[in-house]
């Protein structure tokens, strides 16, 4: 005998009444202020980051015997440089003030977040990331080339932890647009449940 979709468990659950869920408006700035600053950290740190070992390829390069391996680490020098400011472009949050509004916060952690998934969708153009490849096998392979089988196999841990990094870069990538995705689409449903129930001020 067919049961009641009526006394369904499941769709009982699916289809119970929901209450508008509120923060108030001291809480929807607190969240767009924790977000302006864990992605203003996050910028300094590839800025510095990126700064850092520009300086380092170039020490490497005026220090470098061989044209090509110059030439790598000229190139990953220019291409940290780009990476800084790509990482100021794309991931320096604008500025928010601390008595925003209700609006005007929504409208920055909305404006912030879609300004993070198109920088992650877009990561290995506006990253440079293959002038950054390119570098490197200048940098790595002639050596190895000239080099002896035998001193070609103490190459083979970097290559290993290359491939890791990649793999890993790539599964990360996916999980964060995944999560901005999410964080997007749930703006995006709250946005829609206050312009029906304002939250209370305070």
């Amino acid at each position: 005998m067919p049961s009641d979709p009526m006394n369904d468990p499941r769709n009982i659950w699916q289809n119970q009444p929901t209450e508008p869920f509120h923060m108030s408006t001291d809480e929807i700035r607190r969240k767009a202020q924790q977000h302006y600053t864990e992605a203003r950290m996050g910028a300094l740190l590839s800025i510095a980051m990126g700064l850092g070992l520009c300086a380092l390829s170039a020490w490497a390069s005026a220090r470098a015997h061989e044209t090509v391996t110059r030439m790598g680490w000229a190139l990953l020098s220019l291409w940290c440089i780009y990476f800084a400011y790509q990482a100021y472009r794309w991931m320096w949050p604008d500025r928010l003030a601390p008595d925003a509004t209700v609006s005007t916060s929504l409208e920055f952690y909305g404006r912030e977040l879609d300004r993070r998934r198109d920088h992650a969708l877009h990561i290995w153009r506006r990253g440079g990331l293959t002038f950054c490849f390119l570098g490197m096998a200048m940098v790595v392979l002639p050596p190895l080339i000239q080099s002896p089988a035998a001193q070609r196999l103490n190459a083979l841990p970097f290559f290993v932890l290359l491939i890791i990094w990649i793999a890993a870069f790539i599964v990360l990538r996916k999980r964060k647009r995944q999560k901005i995705q999410q964080e997007i689409d749930e703006l995006r449903a709250y946005r829609g449940d206050i312009s029906k129930n304002p939250p209370p001020a305070g």
